[in-house]
């Protein structure tokens, strides 16, 4: 039994963040959740993905964020409790239903988990998705731990149905990657089947009906304030006059600075785990009582903003201060002593932070960037494109994926990069504007996600680029979740359909399309040469398993190799695809057999065939 399941209430367990958002929902009785994975909140889904083989929960990975939100909102509206699980910047691809679903609402509970990324650990920005609650006016809740994040689920389910709309669950990485003990409640029972009754006039929104589907979407808002006022999470902490507000994880980090700084007495905390609508009476009453106020929150000043219209509102003069020099930033991450410190200059407490260790006579610690994997198919696709268009002037529009790492030297494949699905768009520009050639490149399950739209607009248009492929069998920087190309019968499941990605690719009108296996080096370069010289759209899918993954599937047959006493140091392996796997030893080019992956793209490419596999003992 999946560990999640287990349905004994009362019992601790320690649990990732994202497990305990999962048994949360478990708790709640989900009945369908559907995700498109993103890193902070991967593990949310793989454990849903997991449970799913064993109960009645409905699982999907949808092609996009849009199509998730889209199959929990009709789940939703037959009456049965459904999940939407996504990183921050999904929800910019699924806020087009988002915002229309707030005016239509739901028949059962229904929750968008949004798993912001502050410091950006796995994501292009670090916006801040409390605004989406004020832009779509849904309810936003942030859990300050991992317990909490367990608790706030079956409320939000609870939540949305009081209101018949769908409530935003907001975390951020800190909560979903940190570990910490959890009690476990009991599992209410899944409702997995519902009935639809048609009312088109609430739930067509042409503009009449939308016009009083606003109204609604406005009293609701005024009903989810009241609540907002009086709920458990929302809090007072402390009778001082030294106020601070906080919420999410820097909750944790106010606890512990107003205990090190000695100021219990003095301080007063407001903890806001509803922060959308914000309760507005509770902090007035909280304002009234402050000489002045700090507010610590990660991303944007919010909170900060709110507090100071409310102060205005009373005619209070108090300072109310959070962003700005000598406090804090709009950037990345918090950390314990970075809160303490800002507490202890704005409250004027003589803080002397612990001297740091003195690592002066400590060699500096060489940079390790994230890299492609030892044997790793797409280094061998980049070296073939490099060799391909060795005479042109190129421009290399890349994608969201491990392929994003080809952006490192020597392969340096990345030039430009906006979102999902934007190196197929980007070209169409590029190629229109420029005389250089433009070469794209895009995951299998970015390419599903929203690339295809891109593509027919480049084949209406007749635009002149070429898009590669990198079909690696799996959504690999996530951990390796399927994607609509996938054979699922390798996992040994059953009732999955499966597209061919050149099928479609024909079907949306290319020409010019060609499959290359990339570990097959000259064959790969004549073919992306072929298709670099054709004018107009053409296609190159690189077909290769993620070696990982192949690994994982125990279907991985590659032995490793070694460079032989042939070598002449010409060092090509080394300068021209920088596979993990070589280092330097005595200035002489070795490869690591432990990480060295049997993929054989190094030996083509030596000019001595210097590199041969290693002969069995």
């Amino acid at each position: 039994m999946h560990k999640l399941l287990q349905d004994h209430p009362g019992q601790k367990i320690l649990l990732l963040g994202n497990e305990s958002i999962a048994r949360g929902a478990i708790e709640a009785g989900v009945a369908v959740a559907t995700t498109y994975p993103g890193t902070p909140s991967s593990e949310i889904s793989m454990n849903f993905f997991q449970v799913a083989q064993e109960s009645d929960l409905y699982f999907e990975y949808s092609t996009n964020e849009k199509v998730a939100l889209e199959v929990s909102a009709a789940a939703a509206n037959t009456g049965v409790r459904s999940m939407c699980v996504m990183k921050h910047v999904g929800v910019n691809v699924a806020a087009d239903p988002l915002l229309t679903l707030a005016y239509i609402g739901v028949k059962a509970g229904m929750v968008l988990l949004t798993a912001d990324d502050p410091y950006m650990f796995s994501s292009q920005n670090e916006q801040d998705n409390r605004y989406y609650g004020k832009l779509a006016g849904l309810p936003v809740i942030e859990p300050s731990s991992v317990e909490e994040a367990k608790e706030m689920v079956p409320y939000a389910f609870d939540l949305s149905e009081a209101l018949g709309e769908p409530v935003i669950m907001r975390t951020t990485t800190r909560i979903n990657h940190s570990t910490g003990p959890v009690v476990l409640g009991e599992i209410r029972t899944i409702n997995s089947k519902g009935d639809y009754t048609k009312d088109p006039f609430n739930q067509v929104p042409i503009p009449a009906v939308a016009r009083k589907l606003h109204i609604r979407l406005l009293d609701n808002l005024e009903k989810a304030e009241k609540i907002a006022e009086n709920s458990p999470y929302n809090f007072i902490i402390g009778a001082g006059t030294w106020g601070i507000v906080c919420n999410g994880v820097s909750y944790n980090y106010v606890r512990d600075a107003v205990r090190d700084l000695g100021i219990k007495t003095e301080s007063r905390i407001l903890r806001i785990g509803f922060s959308h609508p914000l309760p507005s009476s509770l902090i007035k009453n909280f304002l009234k009582g402050c000489e002045k106020v700090l507010v610590v929150e990660e991303g944007e000043p919010v909170m900060e903003e709110a507090l100071k219209a409310f102060a205005q509102e009373e005619g209070l003069t108090l300072k109310i201060n959070g962003k700005g020099d000598g406090l804090f930033t709009r950037l990345y991450e918090f950390n314990p002593g970075q809160v303490r410190q800002s507490i202890a200059t704005y409250y004027g407490i003589d803080h002397t932070p612990k001297a740091l260790l003195d690592l002066s006579d400590i060699p500096e610690i060489p940079q390790r960037p994230p890299n492609l994997c030892p044997g790793c198919s797409h280094r061998a696709t980049y070296y073939e494109v490099k060799m391909a268009a060795k005479s042109m002037e190129t421009i290399y529009p890349t994608d969201i994926g491990c392929y994003t790492l080809g952006i490192l030297p020597p392969l340096s494949m990345a030039d430009f990069l906006l979102c999902m699905g934007s190196s197929v768009g980007t070209s169409c520009g590029f190629s229109k504007t420029t005389d250089k050639k433009v070469i794209a490149f895009i995951g299998d399950s970015t390419f599903f996600h929203s690339g295809i739209s891109g593509l027919v607009n480049a084949v209406f248009n007749n635009h002149n680029f070429t898009l590669v492929i990198l079909d690696n069998g799996t959504t690999a920087m996530t951990g390796h979740q399927p994607n609509p190309s996938v054979d699922m019968n390798i996992l040994n499941l059953s009732g999955y359909g499966r597209v061919s990605i050149e099928t479609v690719v024909r079907g949306i009108g290319v020409s010019h399309v060609t499959t290359i296996k990339p570990y097959k080096v000259k064959k790969s370069i004549e073919a992306i040469r072929e298709a670099l010289n054709y004018k107009g759209v053409s296609v190159v899918i690189a077909e290769e398993m993620c070696v990982l993954y192949a690994k994982q599937l125990k279907l991985a047959k590659g032995k490793p190799f070694e460079v032989t006493g042939k070598c002449k140091n010409h060092r090509n392996c080394l300068n021209e695809i920088a596979c993990p796997a070589f280092h330097i030893w005595n200035d002489q080019v070795k490869i690591d057999p432990d990480l060295c992956t049997g993929c054989a793209v190094c030996a083509q490419i030596c000019p001595e065939n210097a590199i041969l596999p290693i002969k069995a003992k």
